[in-house]
């Protein structure tokens, strides 16, 4: 959303009208697609002595509200032609605009071939993003609204903001109105300037959308419905091309020193696309690891809580209920949950509120809260409560230095089926249920990553350790609950039979693993000697 944009102080004298760079209106011309707020803009600029010049709906929809409009053909002395692809292309359009009011030679140019001063554009662009995005949008339509003469105008106002204001949203309205009302119709440089930076932040945007779209189109008949790649499938661009406004700005980042800022990705879902509903102000932490339970609990079909320190799952549970999920994912590391966030993927309840607010955590992100929910968070007043649409990432971007890394995100599931027994001992149905719900839990652990659970309650986590060995012997010493006759899940496979018998040395009695190691008959004939039941998956879970 562009920001509206604050009016300037009226000016008592004309030095400080000089100083402000002042310049009155005479003319606008005004060309949009989105007509929200433009009746009463157009009633102002009126009412200030300028002279409305505009085309197609944008004039018709002025002249409904009695408002004295020139169409634009009347302007160039060139009729609209080509359905509307040629009516704001013209030497009596952007000569208007273009010229330097300062500049004698320009000034000149522009009279000895009657063209009139143009001092506002007020346009904003074809729903490009909204026809791509519509189901049965063909590919000749989505051509058709690549809009040219509106970020022509758009560029050609910008450029020349010394002379000219350049308003594409109509958030700005308000305060430009207000602004003229204070200054007798005239704007000043400062919110000229801050005009033009928008359009150009509009345009760019613009051009980026368009780029990104045409790039993911599998297809180019003209009157086929449009056809994109397969998001698994669609190849990586040859230019990756961003455009993610500033959502808000952040107090610091992950340390006092550093500074931070949130953007977003216009989607809407996901952490950054949520409604914060009270508490204090989101830091970046907190934002890392409310993202970090959020993605974890997407995993479950069935209720889900993940409670997260430092992005790893401290706890984590599915129950048949929100409060059932919250209080096995808490009882397999209270210490650790104290301070952490919280994810959930149903609607959180006043039952499962009121043991939340028991324990101090940062943020709670889920779908949505009941009122009563709500009425009992209100009195932990600096808990912050976010409410988030669910969103599935397609790729992941990570920074290095000197450029970025892509990848597609990790969304593989496994099934009971996909599963691979490889020890003498087959998985009972209670084991493999309980295998399936710690790997699905493991994928979000930092590598290396070793996961105890019982039936759907993680009971000890690994994590982050530069052994596999450590991280099994550290997911058993964090552990509250008892061990014995527990599954083990591990990230990556088991390079040597060591990390095997530590988790059954910890009480695991089956094991889920990738497979693949040079070494998987030893760490096989381990599991035998141990009677452990194993199970590969032929799948890795890295998470760096």
């Amino acid at each position: 959303m562009t920001p509206s944009i604050p009016a300037s102080s009226p000016a008592s004298s004309s030095s400080s009208k000089s100083s402000l760079g002042l310049k009155k209106l005479q003319r606008a011309l005004l060309s949009v697609t989105d007509k929200s707020g433009l009746v009463d803009f157009g009633r102002q600029l009126a009412a200030h002595g300028v002279e409305l010049v505009s085309t197609g709906g944008t004039a018709r929809t002025l002249r409904e509200a009695g408002l004295t409009v020139l169409d634009i053909s009347e302007l160039t002395g060139f009729p609209e032609m080509l359905d509307g692809r040629v009516k704001t292309l013209h030497p009596k359009v952007h000569g208007g605009i273009l010229h330097i009011r300062e500049n004698s030679e320009h000034r000149a140019a522009v009279e000895s071939h009657g063209i009139q001063p143009i001092d506002m554009v007020v346009v904003n662009l074809y729903a490009f993003e909204k026809t791509a995005a519509r189901a049965g949008a063909t590919f000749a339509e989505v051509i058709e609204n690549i809009d040219i003469g509106g970020p022509s105008m758009v560029r050609s106002a910008a450029k020349n903001f010394e002379d000219v204001a350049v308003v594409t949203s109509p958030a700005a309205y308000s305060a430009l109105a207000d602004e003229l009302r204070a200054n007798d119709g005239a704007l000043s440089r400062e919110t000229r300037w801050r005009l033009a930076k928008s359009a150009f932040a509009l345009t760019a945007a613009y051009d980026i959308a368009i780029a990104n779209t045409l790039e993911q189109l599998a297809g180019s008949e003209a009157q086929a419905p449009l056809s994109l790649y397969d998001a698994a499938d669609a190849p990586f661009p040859a230019t990756l091309r961003l455009a993610c406004p500033l959502a808000m700005p952040l107090r610091y980042g992950e340390n006092p020193h550093q500074r931070a800022a949130l953007y977003h990705d216009q989607s809407g879902s996901g952490v950054a696309g949520a409604q914060q509903l009270q508490g204090k102000e989101l830091s970046y932490n907190n934002l890392v690891d409310l993202d970090a339970c959020w993605e974890l609990v997407q995993e479950f079909d069935q209720t889900a809580v993940a409670i997260i320190k430092h992005t790893n799952p401290c706890g984590a549970a599915i129950g048949n209920s929100v409060v059932e999920a919250y209080t096995l994912a808490l009882a397999a590391d209270p210490i650790s949950a104290f301070g952490g966030v919280i994810g959930v993927n149903r609607e959180v309840d006043a039952e499962a509120a009121e043991e939340i607010a028991k324990l101090f955590v940062e943020a709670v992100a889920a779908p949505s809260y009941t009122p009563d929910a709500l009425a009992r968070f209100a009195v932990k007043k600096n808990l912050r409560l976010i409410a988030v649409s669910p969103g599935q990432t397609t790729r992941v971007i990570k920074q290095v230095s000197g450029g970025l890394l892509l990848q597609d995100a990790d969304h593989v599931r496994i099934s009971a089926k996909d599963l691979k027994a490889v020890t003498a001992r087959k998985p009972t149905d209670a084991e493999i249920e309980s295998l399936l719900f710690a790997w699905r839990v493991c994928k979000h652990v930092k590598s290396n990553a070793i996961v105890y659970a019982r039936n759907r309650q993680t009971l000890g986590v690994g994590a982050g350790q530069m052994s596999r060995v450590d991280s099994a012997k550290f997911g058993a010493m964090k552990a509250v609950l008892p061990l014995a006759g527990c599954v083990a899940a591990s990230d990556a496979f088991f390079p040597f039979a060591d990390g095997l018998e530590a988790v059954a040395a910890a009480g695991a009695s089956a094991v889920i693993q990738p497979g693949g190691s040079v070494r998987d008959e030893e760490v096989i004939a381990a599991a035998d000697k141990l009677d452990v039941a194993m199970v590969f998956t032929g799948i890795r879970h890295f998470r760096h």
